[in-house]
């Protein structure tokens, strides 16, 4: 038995693997792009495939297909759906700008298939991709995968995160600690409006990429070529879209404008863009909690991460914040990720944007890893850091920018003059104040100082 079998095309014959599903188009794109070894992503297939079942049966009630072939292509989709996609689409994802030799890759081995079950040939162009362009297809495959990968996997992780972020709040009200500017003391807050900053975030975040749904949501499909809709039957866009949402459950719909959805990838910028916000969001979050667990004995040293690993491996006993450092660096990947679809989306040149695959690739990527480390960081980091209360308040005895609480009743400059003196003697801001001649005559007291200066009613705000 041989290892290989002979295709055609329209450019000729070509060496195809005994096994494969895929053929010569296909072949012909893993041997000229032998880039990176890094195929499209599987969330990327999984689309291709459900827009190809929804095609074939929105053909079949246009009879633009017989209903044999028709059932047998949705077939072929739904068994590859069910199995392992990453051996039969070993393309490149830095290969032909338009994504055709995906698009192609996914018409042969579903031909294959298809051809199978008839018991009599299929053909890649004529019926798998009938009423269809690699121009249409893969736009429309880039908002499929993005809209399902953000409605099942990030929106939930970031509800479980924003969920997981209140529930601590709630838990550590009771506790005080020195609120920072400039990453200098300044007046206290409360944990629980620090984590509150932190939920907020999170939900505007998720706000705004929730957001994009909409846009994503609306599909090339129907344009063909070049946005005119040559070869693609009129009714073809909606049909196809009834079925794409029987498939998916979400609720696509025909574009505004084809030649907006292919010439250019507007939307997909969009939402890189949102995600990048969430990508900012999540590093403040991972930064502040490196430094509140910083130490134990030299840094802040206010609450304590779950100790998961061995953080050296030279330095016994040392323990480091490792998923606020994955999280951090997640951002990073995001960003950069946004800073290539970026560019990928200013190559759209008169009628179609030249880069999808790319940007295929890294919106699905920033996706994925934020659905990810957004479960990490609720479970692994936030539900279980304790407080250091001790740490806390020690720290809040010796801050002398409580005296600011002086401000309304003795004026900005001799409350800094006060706060200088007990920084400078190591004193407490209350011993200094008494003995200011800028108090005298004054009712403020002990007492009454202790209560103006009490951090618990400064965090509440107010004169």
């Amino acid at each position: 038995m041989t290892d290989s079998r002979i295709e055609r095309d329209s450019m000729g014959e070509l060496e195809v693997p005994a096994a494969a599903l895929y053929g010569a188009q296909t072949q012909r794109a893993v041997n000229n792009f032998p880039v990176s070894g890094q195929r499209m992503p599987r969330p990327f297939i999984r689309a291709l495939l459900l827009a190809k079942a929804a095609a074939a049966r929105a053909n079949v009630s246009l009879e633009q297909l017989d209903a044999e072939t028709g059932a047998a292509i949705v077939a072929a989709c739904e068994e590859l759906l069910a199995g392992d996609l990453q051996q039969h689409f070993p393309v490149d994802v830095f290969q032909t700008g338009s994504g055709t030799s995906s698009n192609m890759n996914a018409n042969e081995v579903v031909a294959t298939l298809a051809s199978r079950r008839l018991g009599k040939p299929v053909n890649a162009n004529d019926q798998v991709n009938c009423g269809q362009s690699s121009n249409d297809i893969i736009p429309s495959t880039i908002h499929i995968s993005a809209a399902l990968e953000i409605h099942q996997h990030l929106l939930p992780a970031l509800d479980h995160l924003h969920a997981t972020l209140e529930k601590k709040a709630r838990a550590v009200h009771q506790h005080v600690k020195t609120g920072r500017t400039h990453l200098m003391d300044a007046m206290p807050v409360r944990l629980s409006q620090v984590l509150g900053g932190w939920a907020q975030q999170v939900r505007q975040a998720s706000q705004g990429i929730e957001g994009q749904l909409p846009a994503l949501q609306q599909l090339a499909q129907g344009g063909t070529a070049v946005g005119t809709g040559v070869n693609a039957h009129p009714q073809f866009s909606a049909r196809f879209c009834e079925e794409l949402n029987g498939l998916t459950g979400l609720v696509f719909r025909p574009g505004d404008d084809f030649f907006a959805l292919i010439g250019a990838q507007d939307i997909a910028v969009a939402t890189s863009g949102q995600l990048k916000a969430l990508a900012v969001a999540l590093m403040k979050i991972a930064n502040d909690l490196r430094w509140m667990n910083s130490g134990p004995l030299a840094g802040l040293a206010e609450i304590e991460l779950e100790a998961l690993q061995p953080g050296s491996s030279i330095m016994p006993g040392k323990v480091n914040p490792v998923i606020p450092e994955a999280t951090a660096m997640v951002a990073a990947q995001v960003m950069g990720n946004d800073t290539t679809i970026a560019v990928a989306g200013q190559s759209g040149n008169f009628e179609l944007n030249v880069m999808l695959p790319v940007i295929a690739d890294n919106l699905l990527h920033s996706i994925h890893l934020l659905a990810n480390v957004s479960r990490l960081l609720a479970d692994k980091a936030i539900a279980s850091f304790k407080v250091n209360e001790a740490s806390l308040r020690e720290a809040l005895s010796r801050n002398p920018i409580l005296v600011t609480a002086l401000n309304p009743i003795i004026g900005y400059q001799k409350a800094a003059e006060i706060a200088k003196q007990a920084y400078r003697e190591g004193r407490p801001i209350i011993d200094v104040a008494l003995e200011s001649s800028d108090l005298k005559g004054t009712d403020l007291d002990r007492a009454r100082l202790e209560q103006l200066l009490d951090p618990e009613k400064l965090t509440a705000g107010g004169l």
